[in-house]
């Protein structure tokens, strides 16, 4: 059989409390991988770094290409993953005297280094033709706890006329908290083969997308100063909002079913607003999921060996409290009220648009253990004038290395497992906010995923 799907038998009716249970208990997400998405949906495209777009083998690759549903047969799948990133930050010694504003010189890790993420999805053949699916991710996320207040030099001191209560001046722990679950629900169908064009076989499929998020922030009095809302800028607790998108692809397969071609994009998440925070978010509290575009290949070099190649836009231009720059001093946000925090043009992040490239190999070796192994690489976020802005959000990580496998043990099911390490990146740069005063952020992360594979035909 070309393409392997894998996956065992088992009574549907057993798994549904298990969904149920899954369903409430999706944890935090902190999967700031590639920017702050996740570099892939399904623990074994996980196992090739993200590569899935062309190859379908579980069902939450409804995330990666929904048109995919189609090869798979009646199965639920569990993931639990363990996501282990190292972030820090170190501002510069720069100046004779701590300049204001600045950041405190030294270096600061986060704390939080281990995250459990929970995802699941269930794929249901309507005929031979047509499927539904459901599937529930932790979408992407972000999270920093720095045990200093990091922009403690960002006010003045209390008791004098700019900040006679001490309402300016920072707290700590200093950070952030962002976590993004989705649920998609999938309709795919298989359509005819075009000879004309080499297509043996073709499908399609789409996915609208519900999605919930929260935040948090703590440690920004100081920016309260330059908000267009002081008082839903820092320290509100958590916020959630709410909203909705869809994702669409297409799968078609030649050369005698060896070589799949996937196309797939997903749509804007829009979300409502986050009122809490909208003295701190560009647009009075906006922040939508940005848009994705991925394309992948699958070619069965042999029976046994199967390689893949994808390629992902994301586009986080789109986004204006991650993309609007904070190459400004004080003295302008203040002069210009609509680059003030929670303004149309108010400071954000200055993320731009990223490419993400994935390579993959998937190996056969017996009719019970396939291997798998992939390598990613993405460009950087921003460029060194926005880095010590950054320090609530280092989403430096670049390069990604991943391995994987499959076990069947029985007719009764098959375990997945996939590791993916991202290699420590370092951007260094200034901010104009802080003189500019020089530093670096850093990250690194372990990502270690297994999943319960169950095959419902019989």
């Amino acid at each position: 059989m070309p393409f392997s799907q894998g996956g065992v038998c088992i009574q549907a009716g057993k798994y549904l409390p298990s969904a149920v249970v899954l369903l409430s208990l999706v944890a935090a997400s902190a999967q700031a991988t590639n920017g702050y998405m996740s570099h892939g949906h399904g623990t074994l495209p996980k196992g090739m770094a993200g590569a899935g777009t062309a190859l379908p083998q579980d069902t939450l690759s409804a995330f990666n290409n929904p048109a995919g549903l189609t090869r798979l047969n009646r199965r639920f799948d569990a993931e639990l993953e363990l996501f282990m990133p190292k972030r820090e930050y170190r501002a510069n010694d720069d100046f004779a005297a701590p300049p204001v504003p600045g950041v405190p010189p030294g270096t600061e890790e986060s704390a939080n280094d281990w995250f459990l993420i929970h995802e699941f999805g269930i794929n249901l053949p309507i005929d031979d033709r047509s499927t539904i699916g459901f599937a529930l991710t932790g979408q992407d996320g972000m999270n920093t706890e720095y045990d200093t207040a990091t922009f403690a030099n960002f006010a003045a001191p209390p008791d004098t006329p700019r900040n006679p209560d001490g309402e300016f001046t920072a707290s700590a722990p200093t950070g952030v908290d962002l976590a993004q679950m989705a649920l998609g629900m999938t309709y795919a169908r298989e359509l005819g083969p075009v000879a004309r064009l080499g297509l043996t076989r073709q499908s399609i499929g789409i996915t609208p997308i519900l999605a919930v998020q929260r935040f948090k922030a703590r440690g920004l009095q100081p920016f309260r100063a330059l908000s267009v809302s002081p008082d839903n800028v820092t320290n509100n607790g958590y916020d959630y909002s709410w909203g909705g998108g869809v994702r669409v692809g297409w799968l078609g397969s030649l050369a005698q079913d060896k070589l799949n071609l996937g196309i797939s994009w997903q749509s804007k998440l829009y979300m409502t607003d986050l009122d809490d925070f909208e003295g701190l978010f560009a647009g009075g509290g906006e922040f939508d999921v940005p848009a994705l575009f991925n394309v992948g290949l699958a070619w069965m070099v042999t029976p046994r060996l199967t390689l893949v190649a994808d390629y992902k836009r994301i586009f986080y231009d789109d986004i204006d409290a991650l993309s609007n720059p904070n190459d400004a001093s004080f003295g302008e946000i203040i002069a210009d009220p609509d680059k003030r925090l929670g303004g149309d043009n108010g400071l954000g992040f200055g993320w731009d648009d990223i490419n993400v490239y994935s390579v993959g190999l998937q190996y056969q070796v017996n009719g019970k253990l396939t291997l798998r192994a992939g390598f990613s690489d993405a460009d950087e976020p921003w460029d060194d004038v926005n880095t010590l802005f950054n320090v609530l959000a280092p989403a430096t990580v670049e390069r990604h290395a991943s391995l994987g496998a499959t076990y069947d043990m029985d007719k009764q099911g098959s375990i997945n497992f996939a590791f993916t390490h991202a290699f420590q990146n370092t951007i260094e740069g200034t901010s104009q906010l802080t003189g500019p005063q020089t530093g670096y952020v850093r990250m690194s992360q372990n990502i270690l995923q297994i999943s319960s594979s169950r095959d419902l035909e019989l």
